[in-house]
């Protein structure tokens, strides 16, 4: 091993095992995403000052949404893995597509499940659809960065062959190639610094303007993915696309253009009063 790669630190995907059922650490960076999203959600809707008046919506509404969303995300996920990155094997292994527990959820695809339980909630309760939509955007860059250390943890997803000082080999790799920790930069811009740019524009009044905050999280992360899949070693069962495209960035672009509309839109129309 060249001394310049760091040891990865083999951590064993079961967190605990209870019986015969294990915790995962990917099932608990889902769960204490969920939770500390939940918690989160509430402090900014007890705060009128954020909203220009009264917010939009109630805590208890917000505790009601917490199983519609994740309900979205999960399905979603799941769908998203399925027609977007492995279609071709899962046509041939039906039955595998409800076995979550061997892993496998896209981003893309649990992103436009929230959507759909976000549109569907809030007609069902009155609520304005882009302000549950910035909420909901404000409080996902949480289970993002955890579920991006998940990643990390499982050893998958990892990046490209690499020769920088931090590059690490994986044992679940193909090959014994020092790589790219691409979890943990994906962690850091689709987690930490994606969280602190809607923070800041939370804490300057995007509430006041619906849809500001959607938008501004489907631009970020967008941008972020597209960053993060320059390291990130691309799907192998996914044929090469034009261009060195990856799987991730196509599906990103998409969110980044209609973020920009979003964007527009919500800049545009009177602001709340304060």
């Amino acid at each position: 091993m060249s001394p310049l790669v760091i040891p990865y630190p083999d951590f064993d995907p079961v967190l605990v095992q209870i019986g015969p059922f294990p915790i995962r650490w990917y099932a608990l960076a889902y769960i204490t995403g969920i939770l500390l999203g939940w918690v989160y959600a509430r402090a900014i809707i007890k705060r009128p000052q954020l909203w220009g008046g009264k917010a939009p919506l109630t805590v208890l509404d917000f505790d009601d949404f917490i199983l519609w969303v994740t309900l979205g995300i999960i399905v979603g996920g799941r769908l998203g893995q399925v027609l977007f990155y492995d279609l071709a094997y899962f046509s041939e292994h039906p039955l595998e597509i409800v076995m979550l527990w061997h892993g496998g959820m896209s981003f893309h695809g649990g992103f436009l499940g929230c959507v759909i339980a976000v549109v569907l909630f809030a007609r069902q309760r009155s609520i304005p659809v882009l302000s549950l939509g910035d909420l909901t955007c404000a409080v996902g860059p949480i289970g993002l960065f955890l579920g991006r250390i998940a990643n990390f943890i499982n050893g998958e997803l990892w990046g490209r062959p690499s020769n920088v000082p931090w590059a690490m080999i994986f044992p679940r790799a193909p090959d014994p190639l020092p790589r790219h920790p691409s979890q943990l930069y994906e962690a850091g811009m689709e987690g930490l610094i994606l969280f602190t740019v809607l923070a800041l524009l939370v804490r300057l009044g995007a509430l006041k303007r619906p849809g500001l905050i959607l938008g501004a999280f489907m631009v970020g992360y967008g941008i972020a993915r597209n960053v993060g899949e320059l390291f990130r070693e691309p799907d192998p069962q996914i044929e090469k696309l034009a261009h060195g495209l990856t799987m991730g960035m196509v599906l990103s672009w998409p969110m980044i253009v209609i973020g920009i509309g979003v964007i527009i839109y919500a800049i545009r129309r009177t602001p709340q009063p304060n």
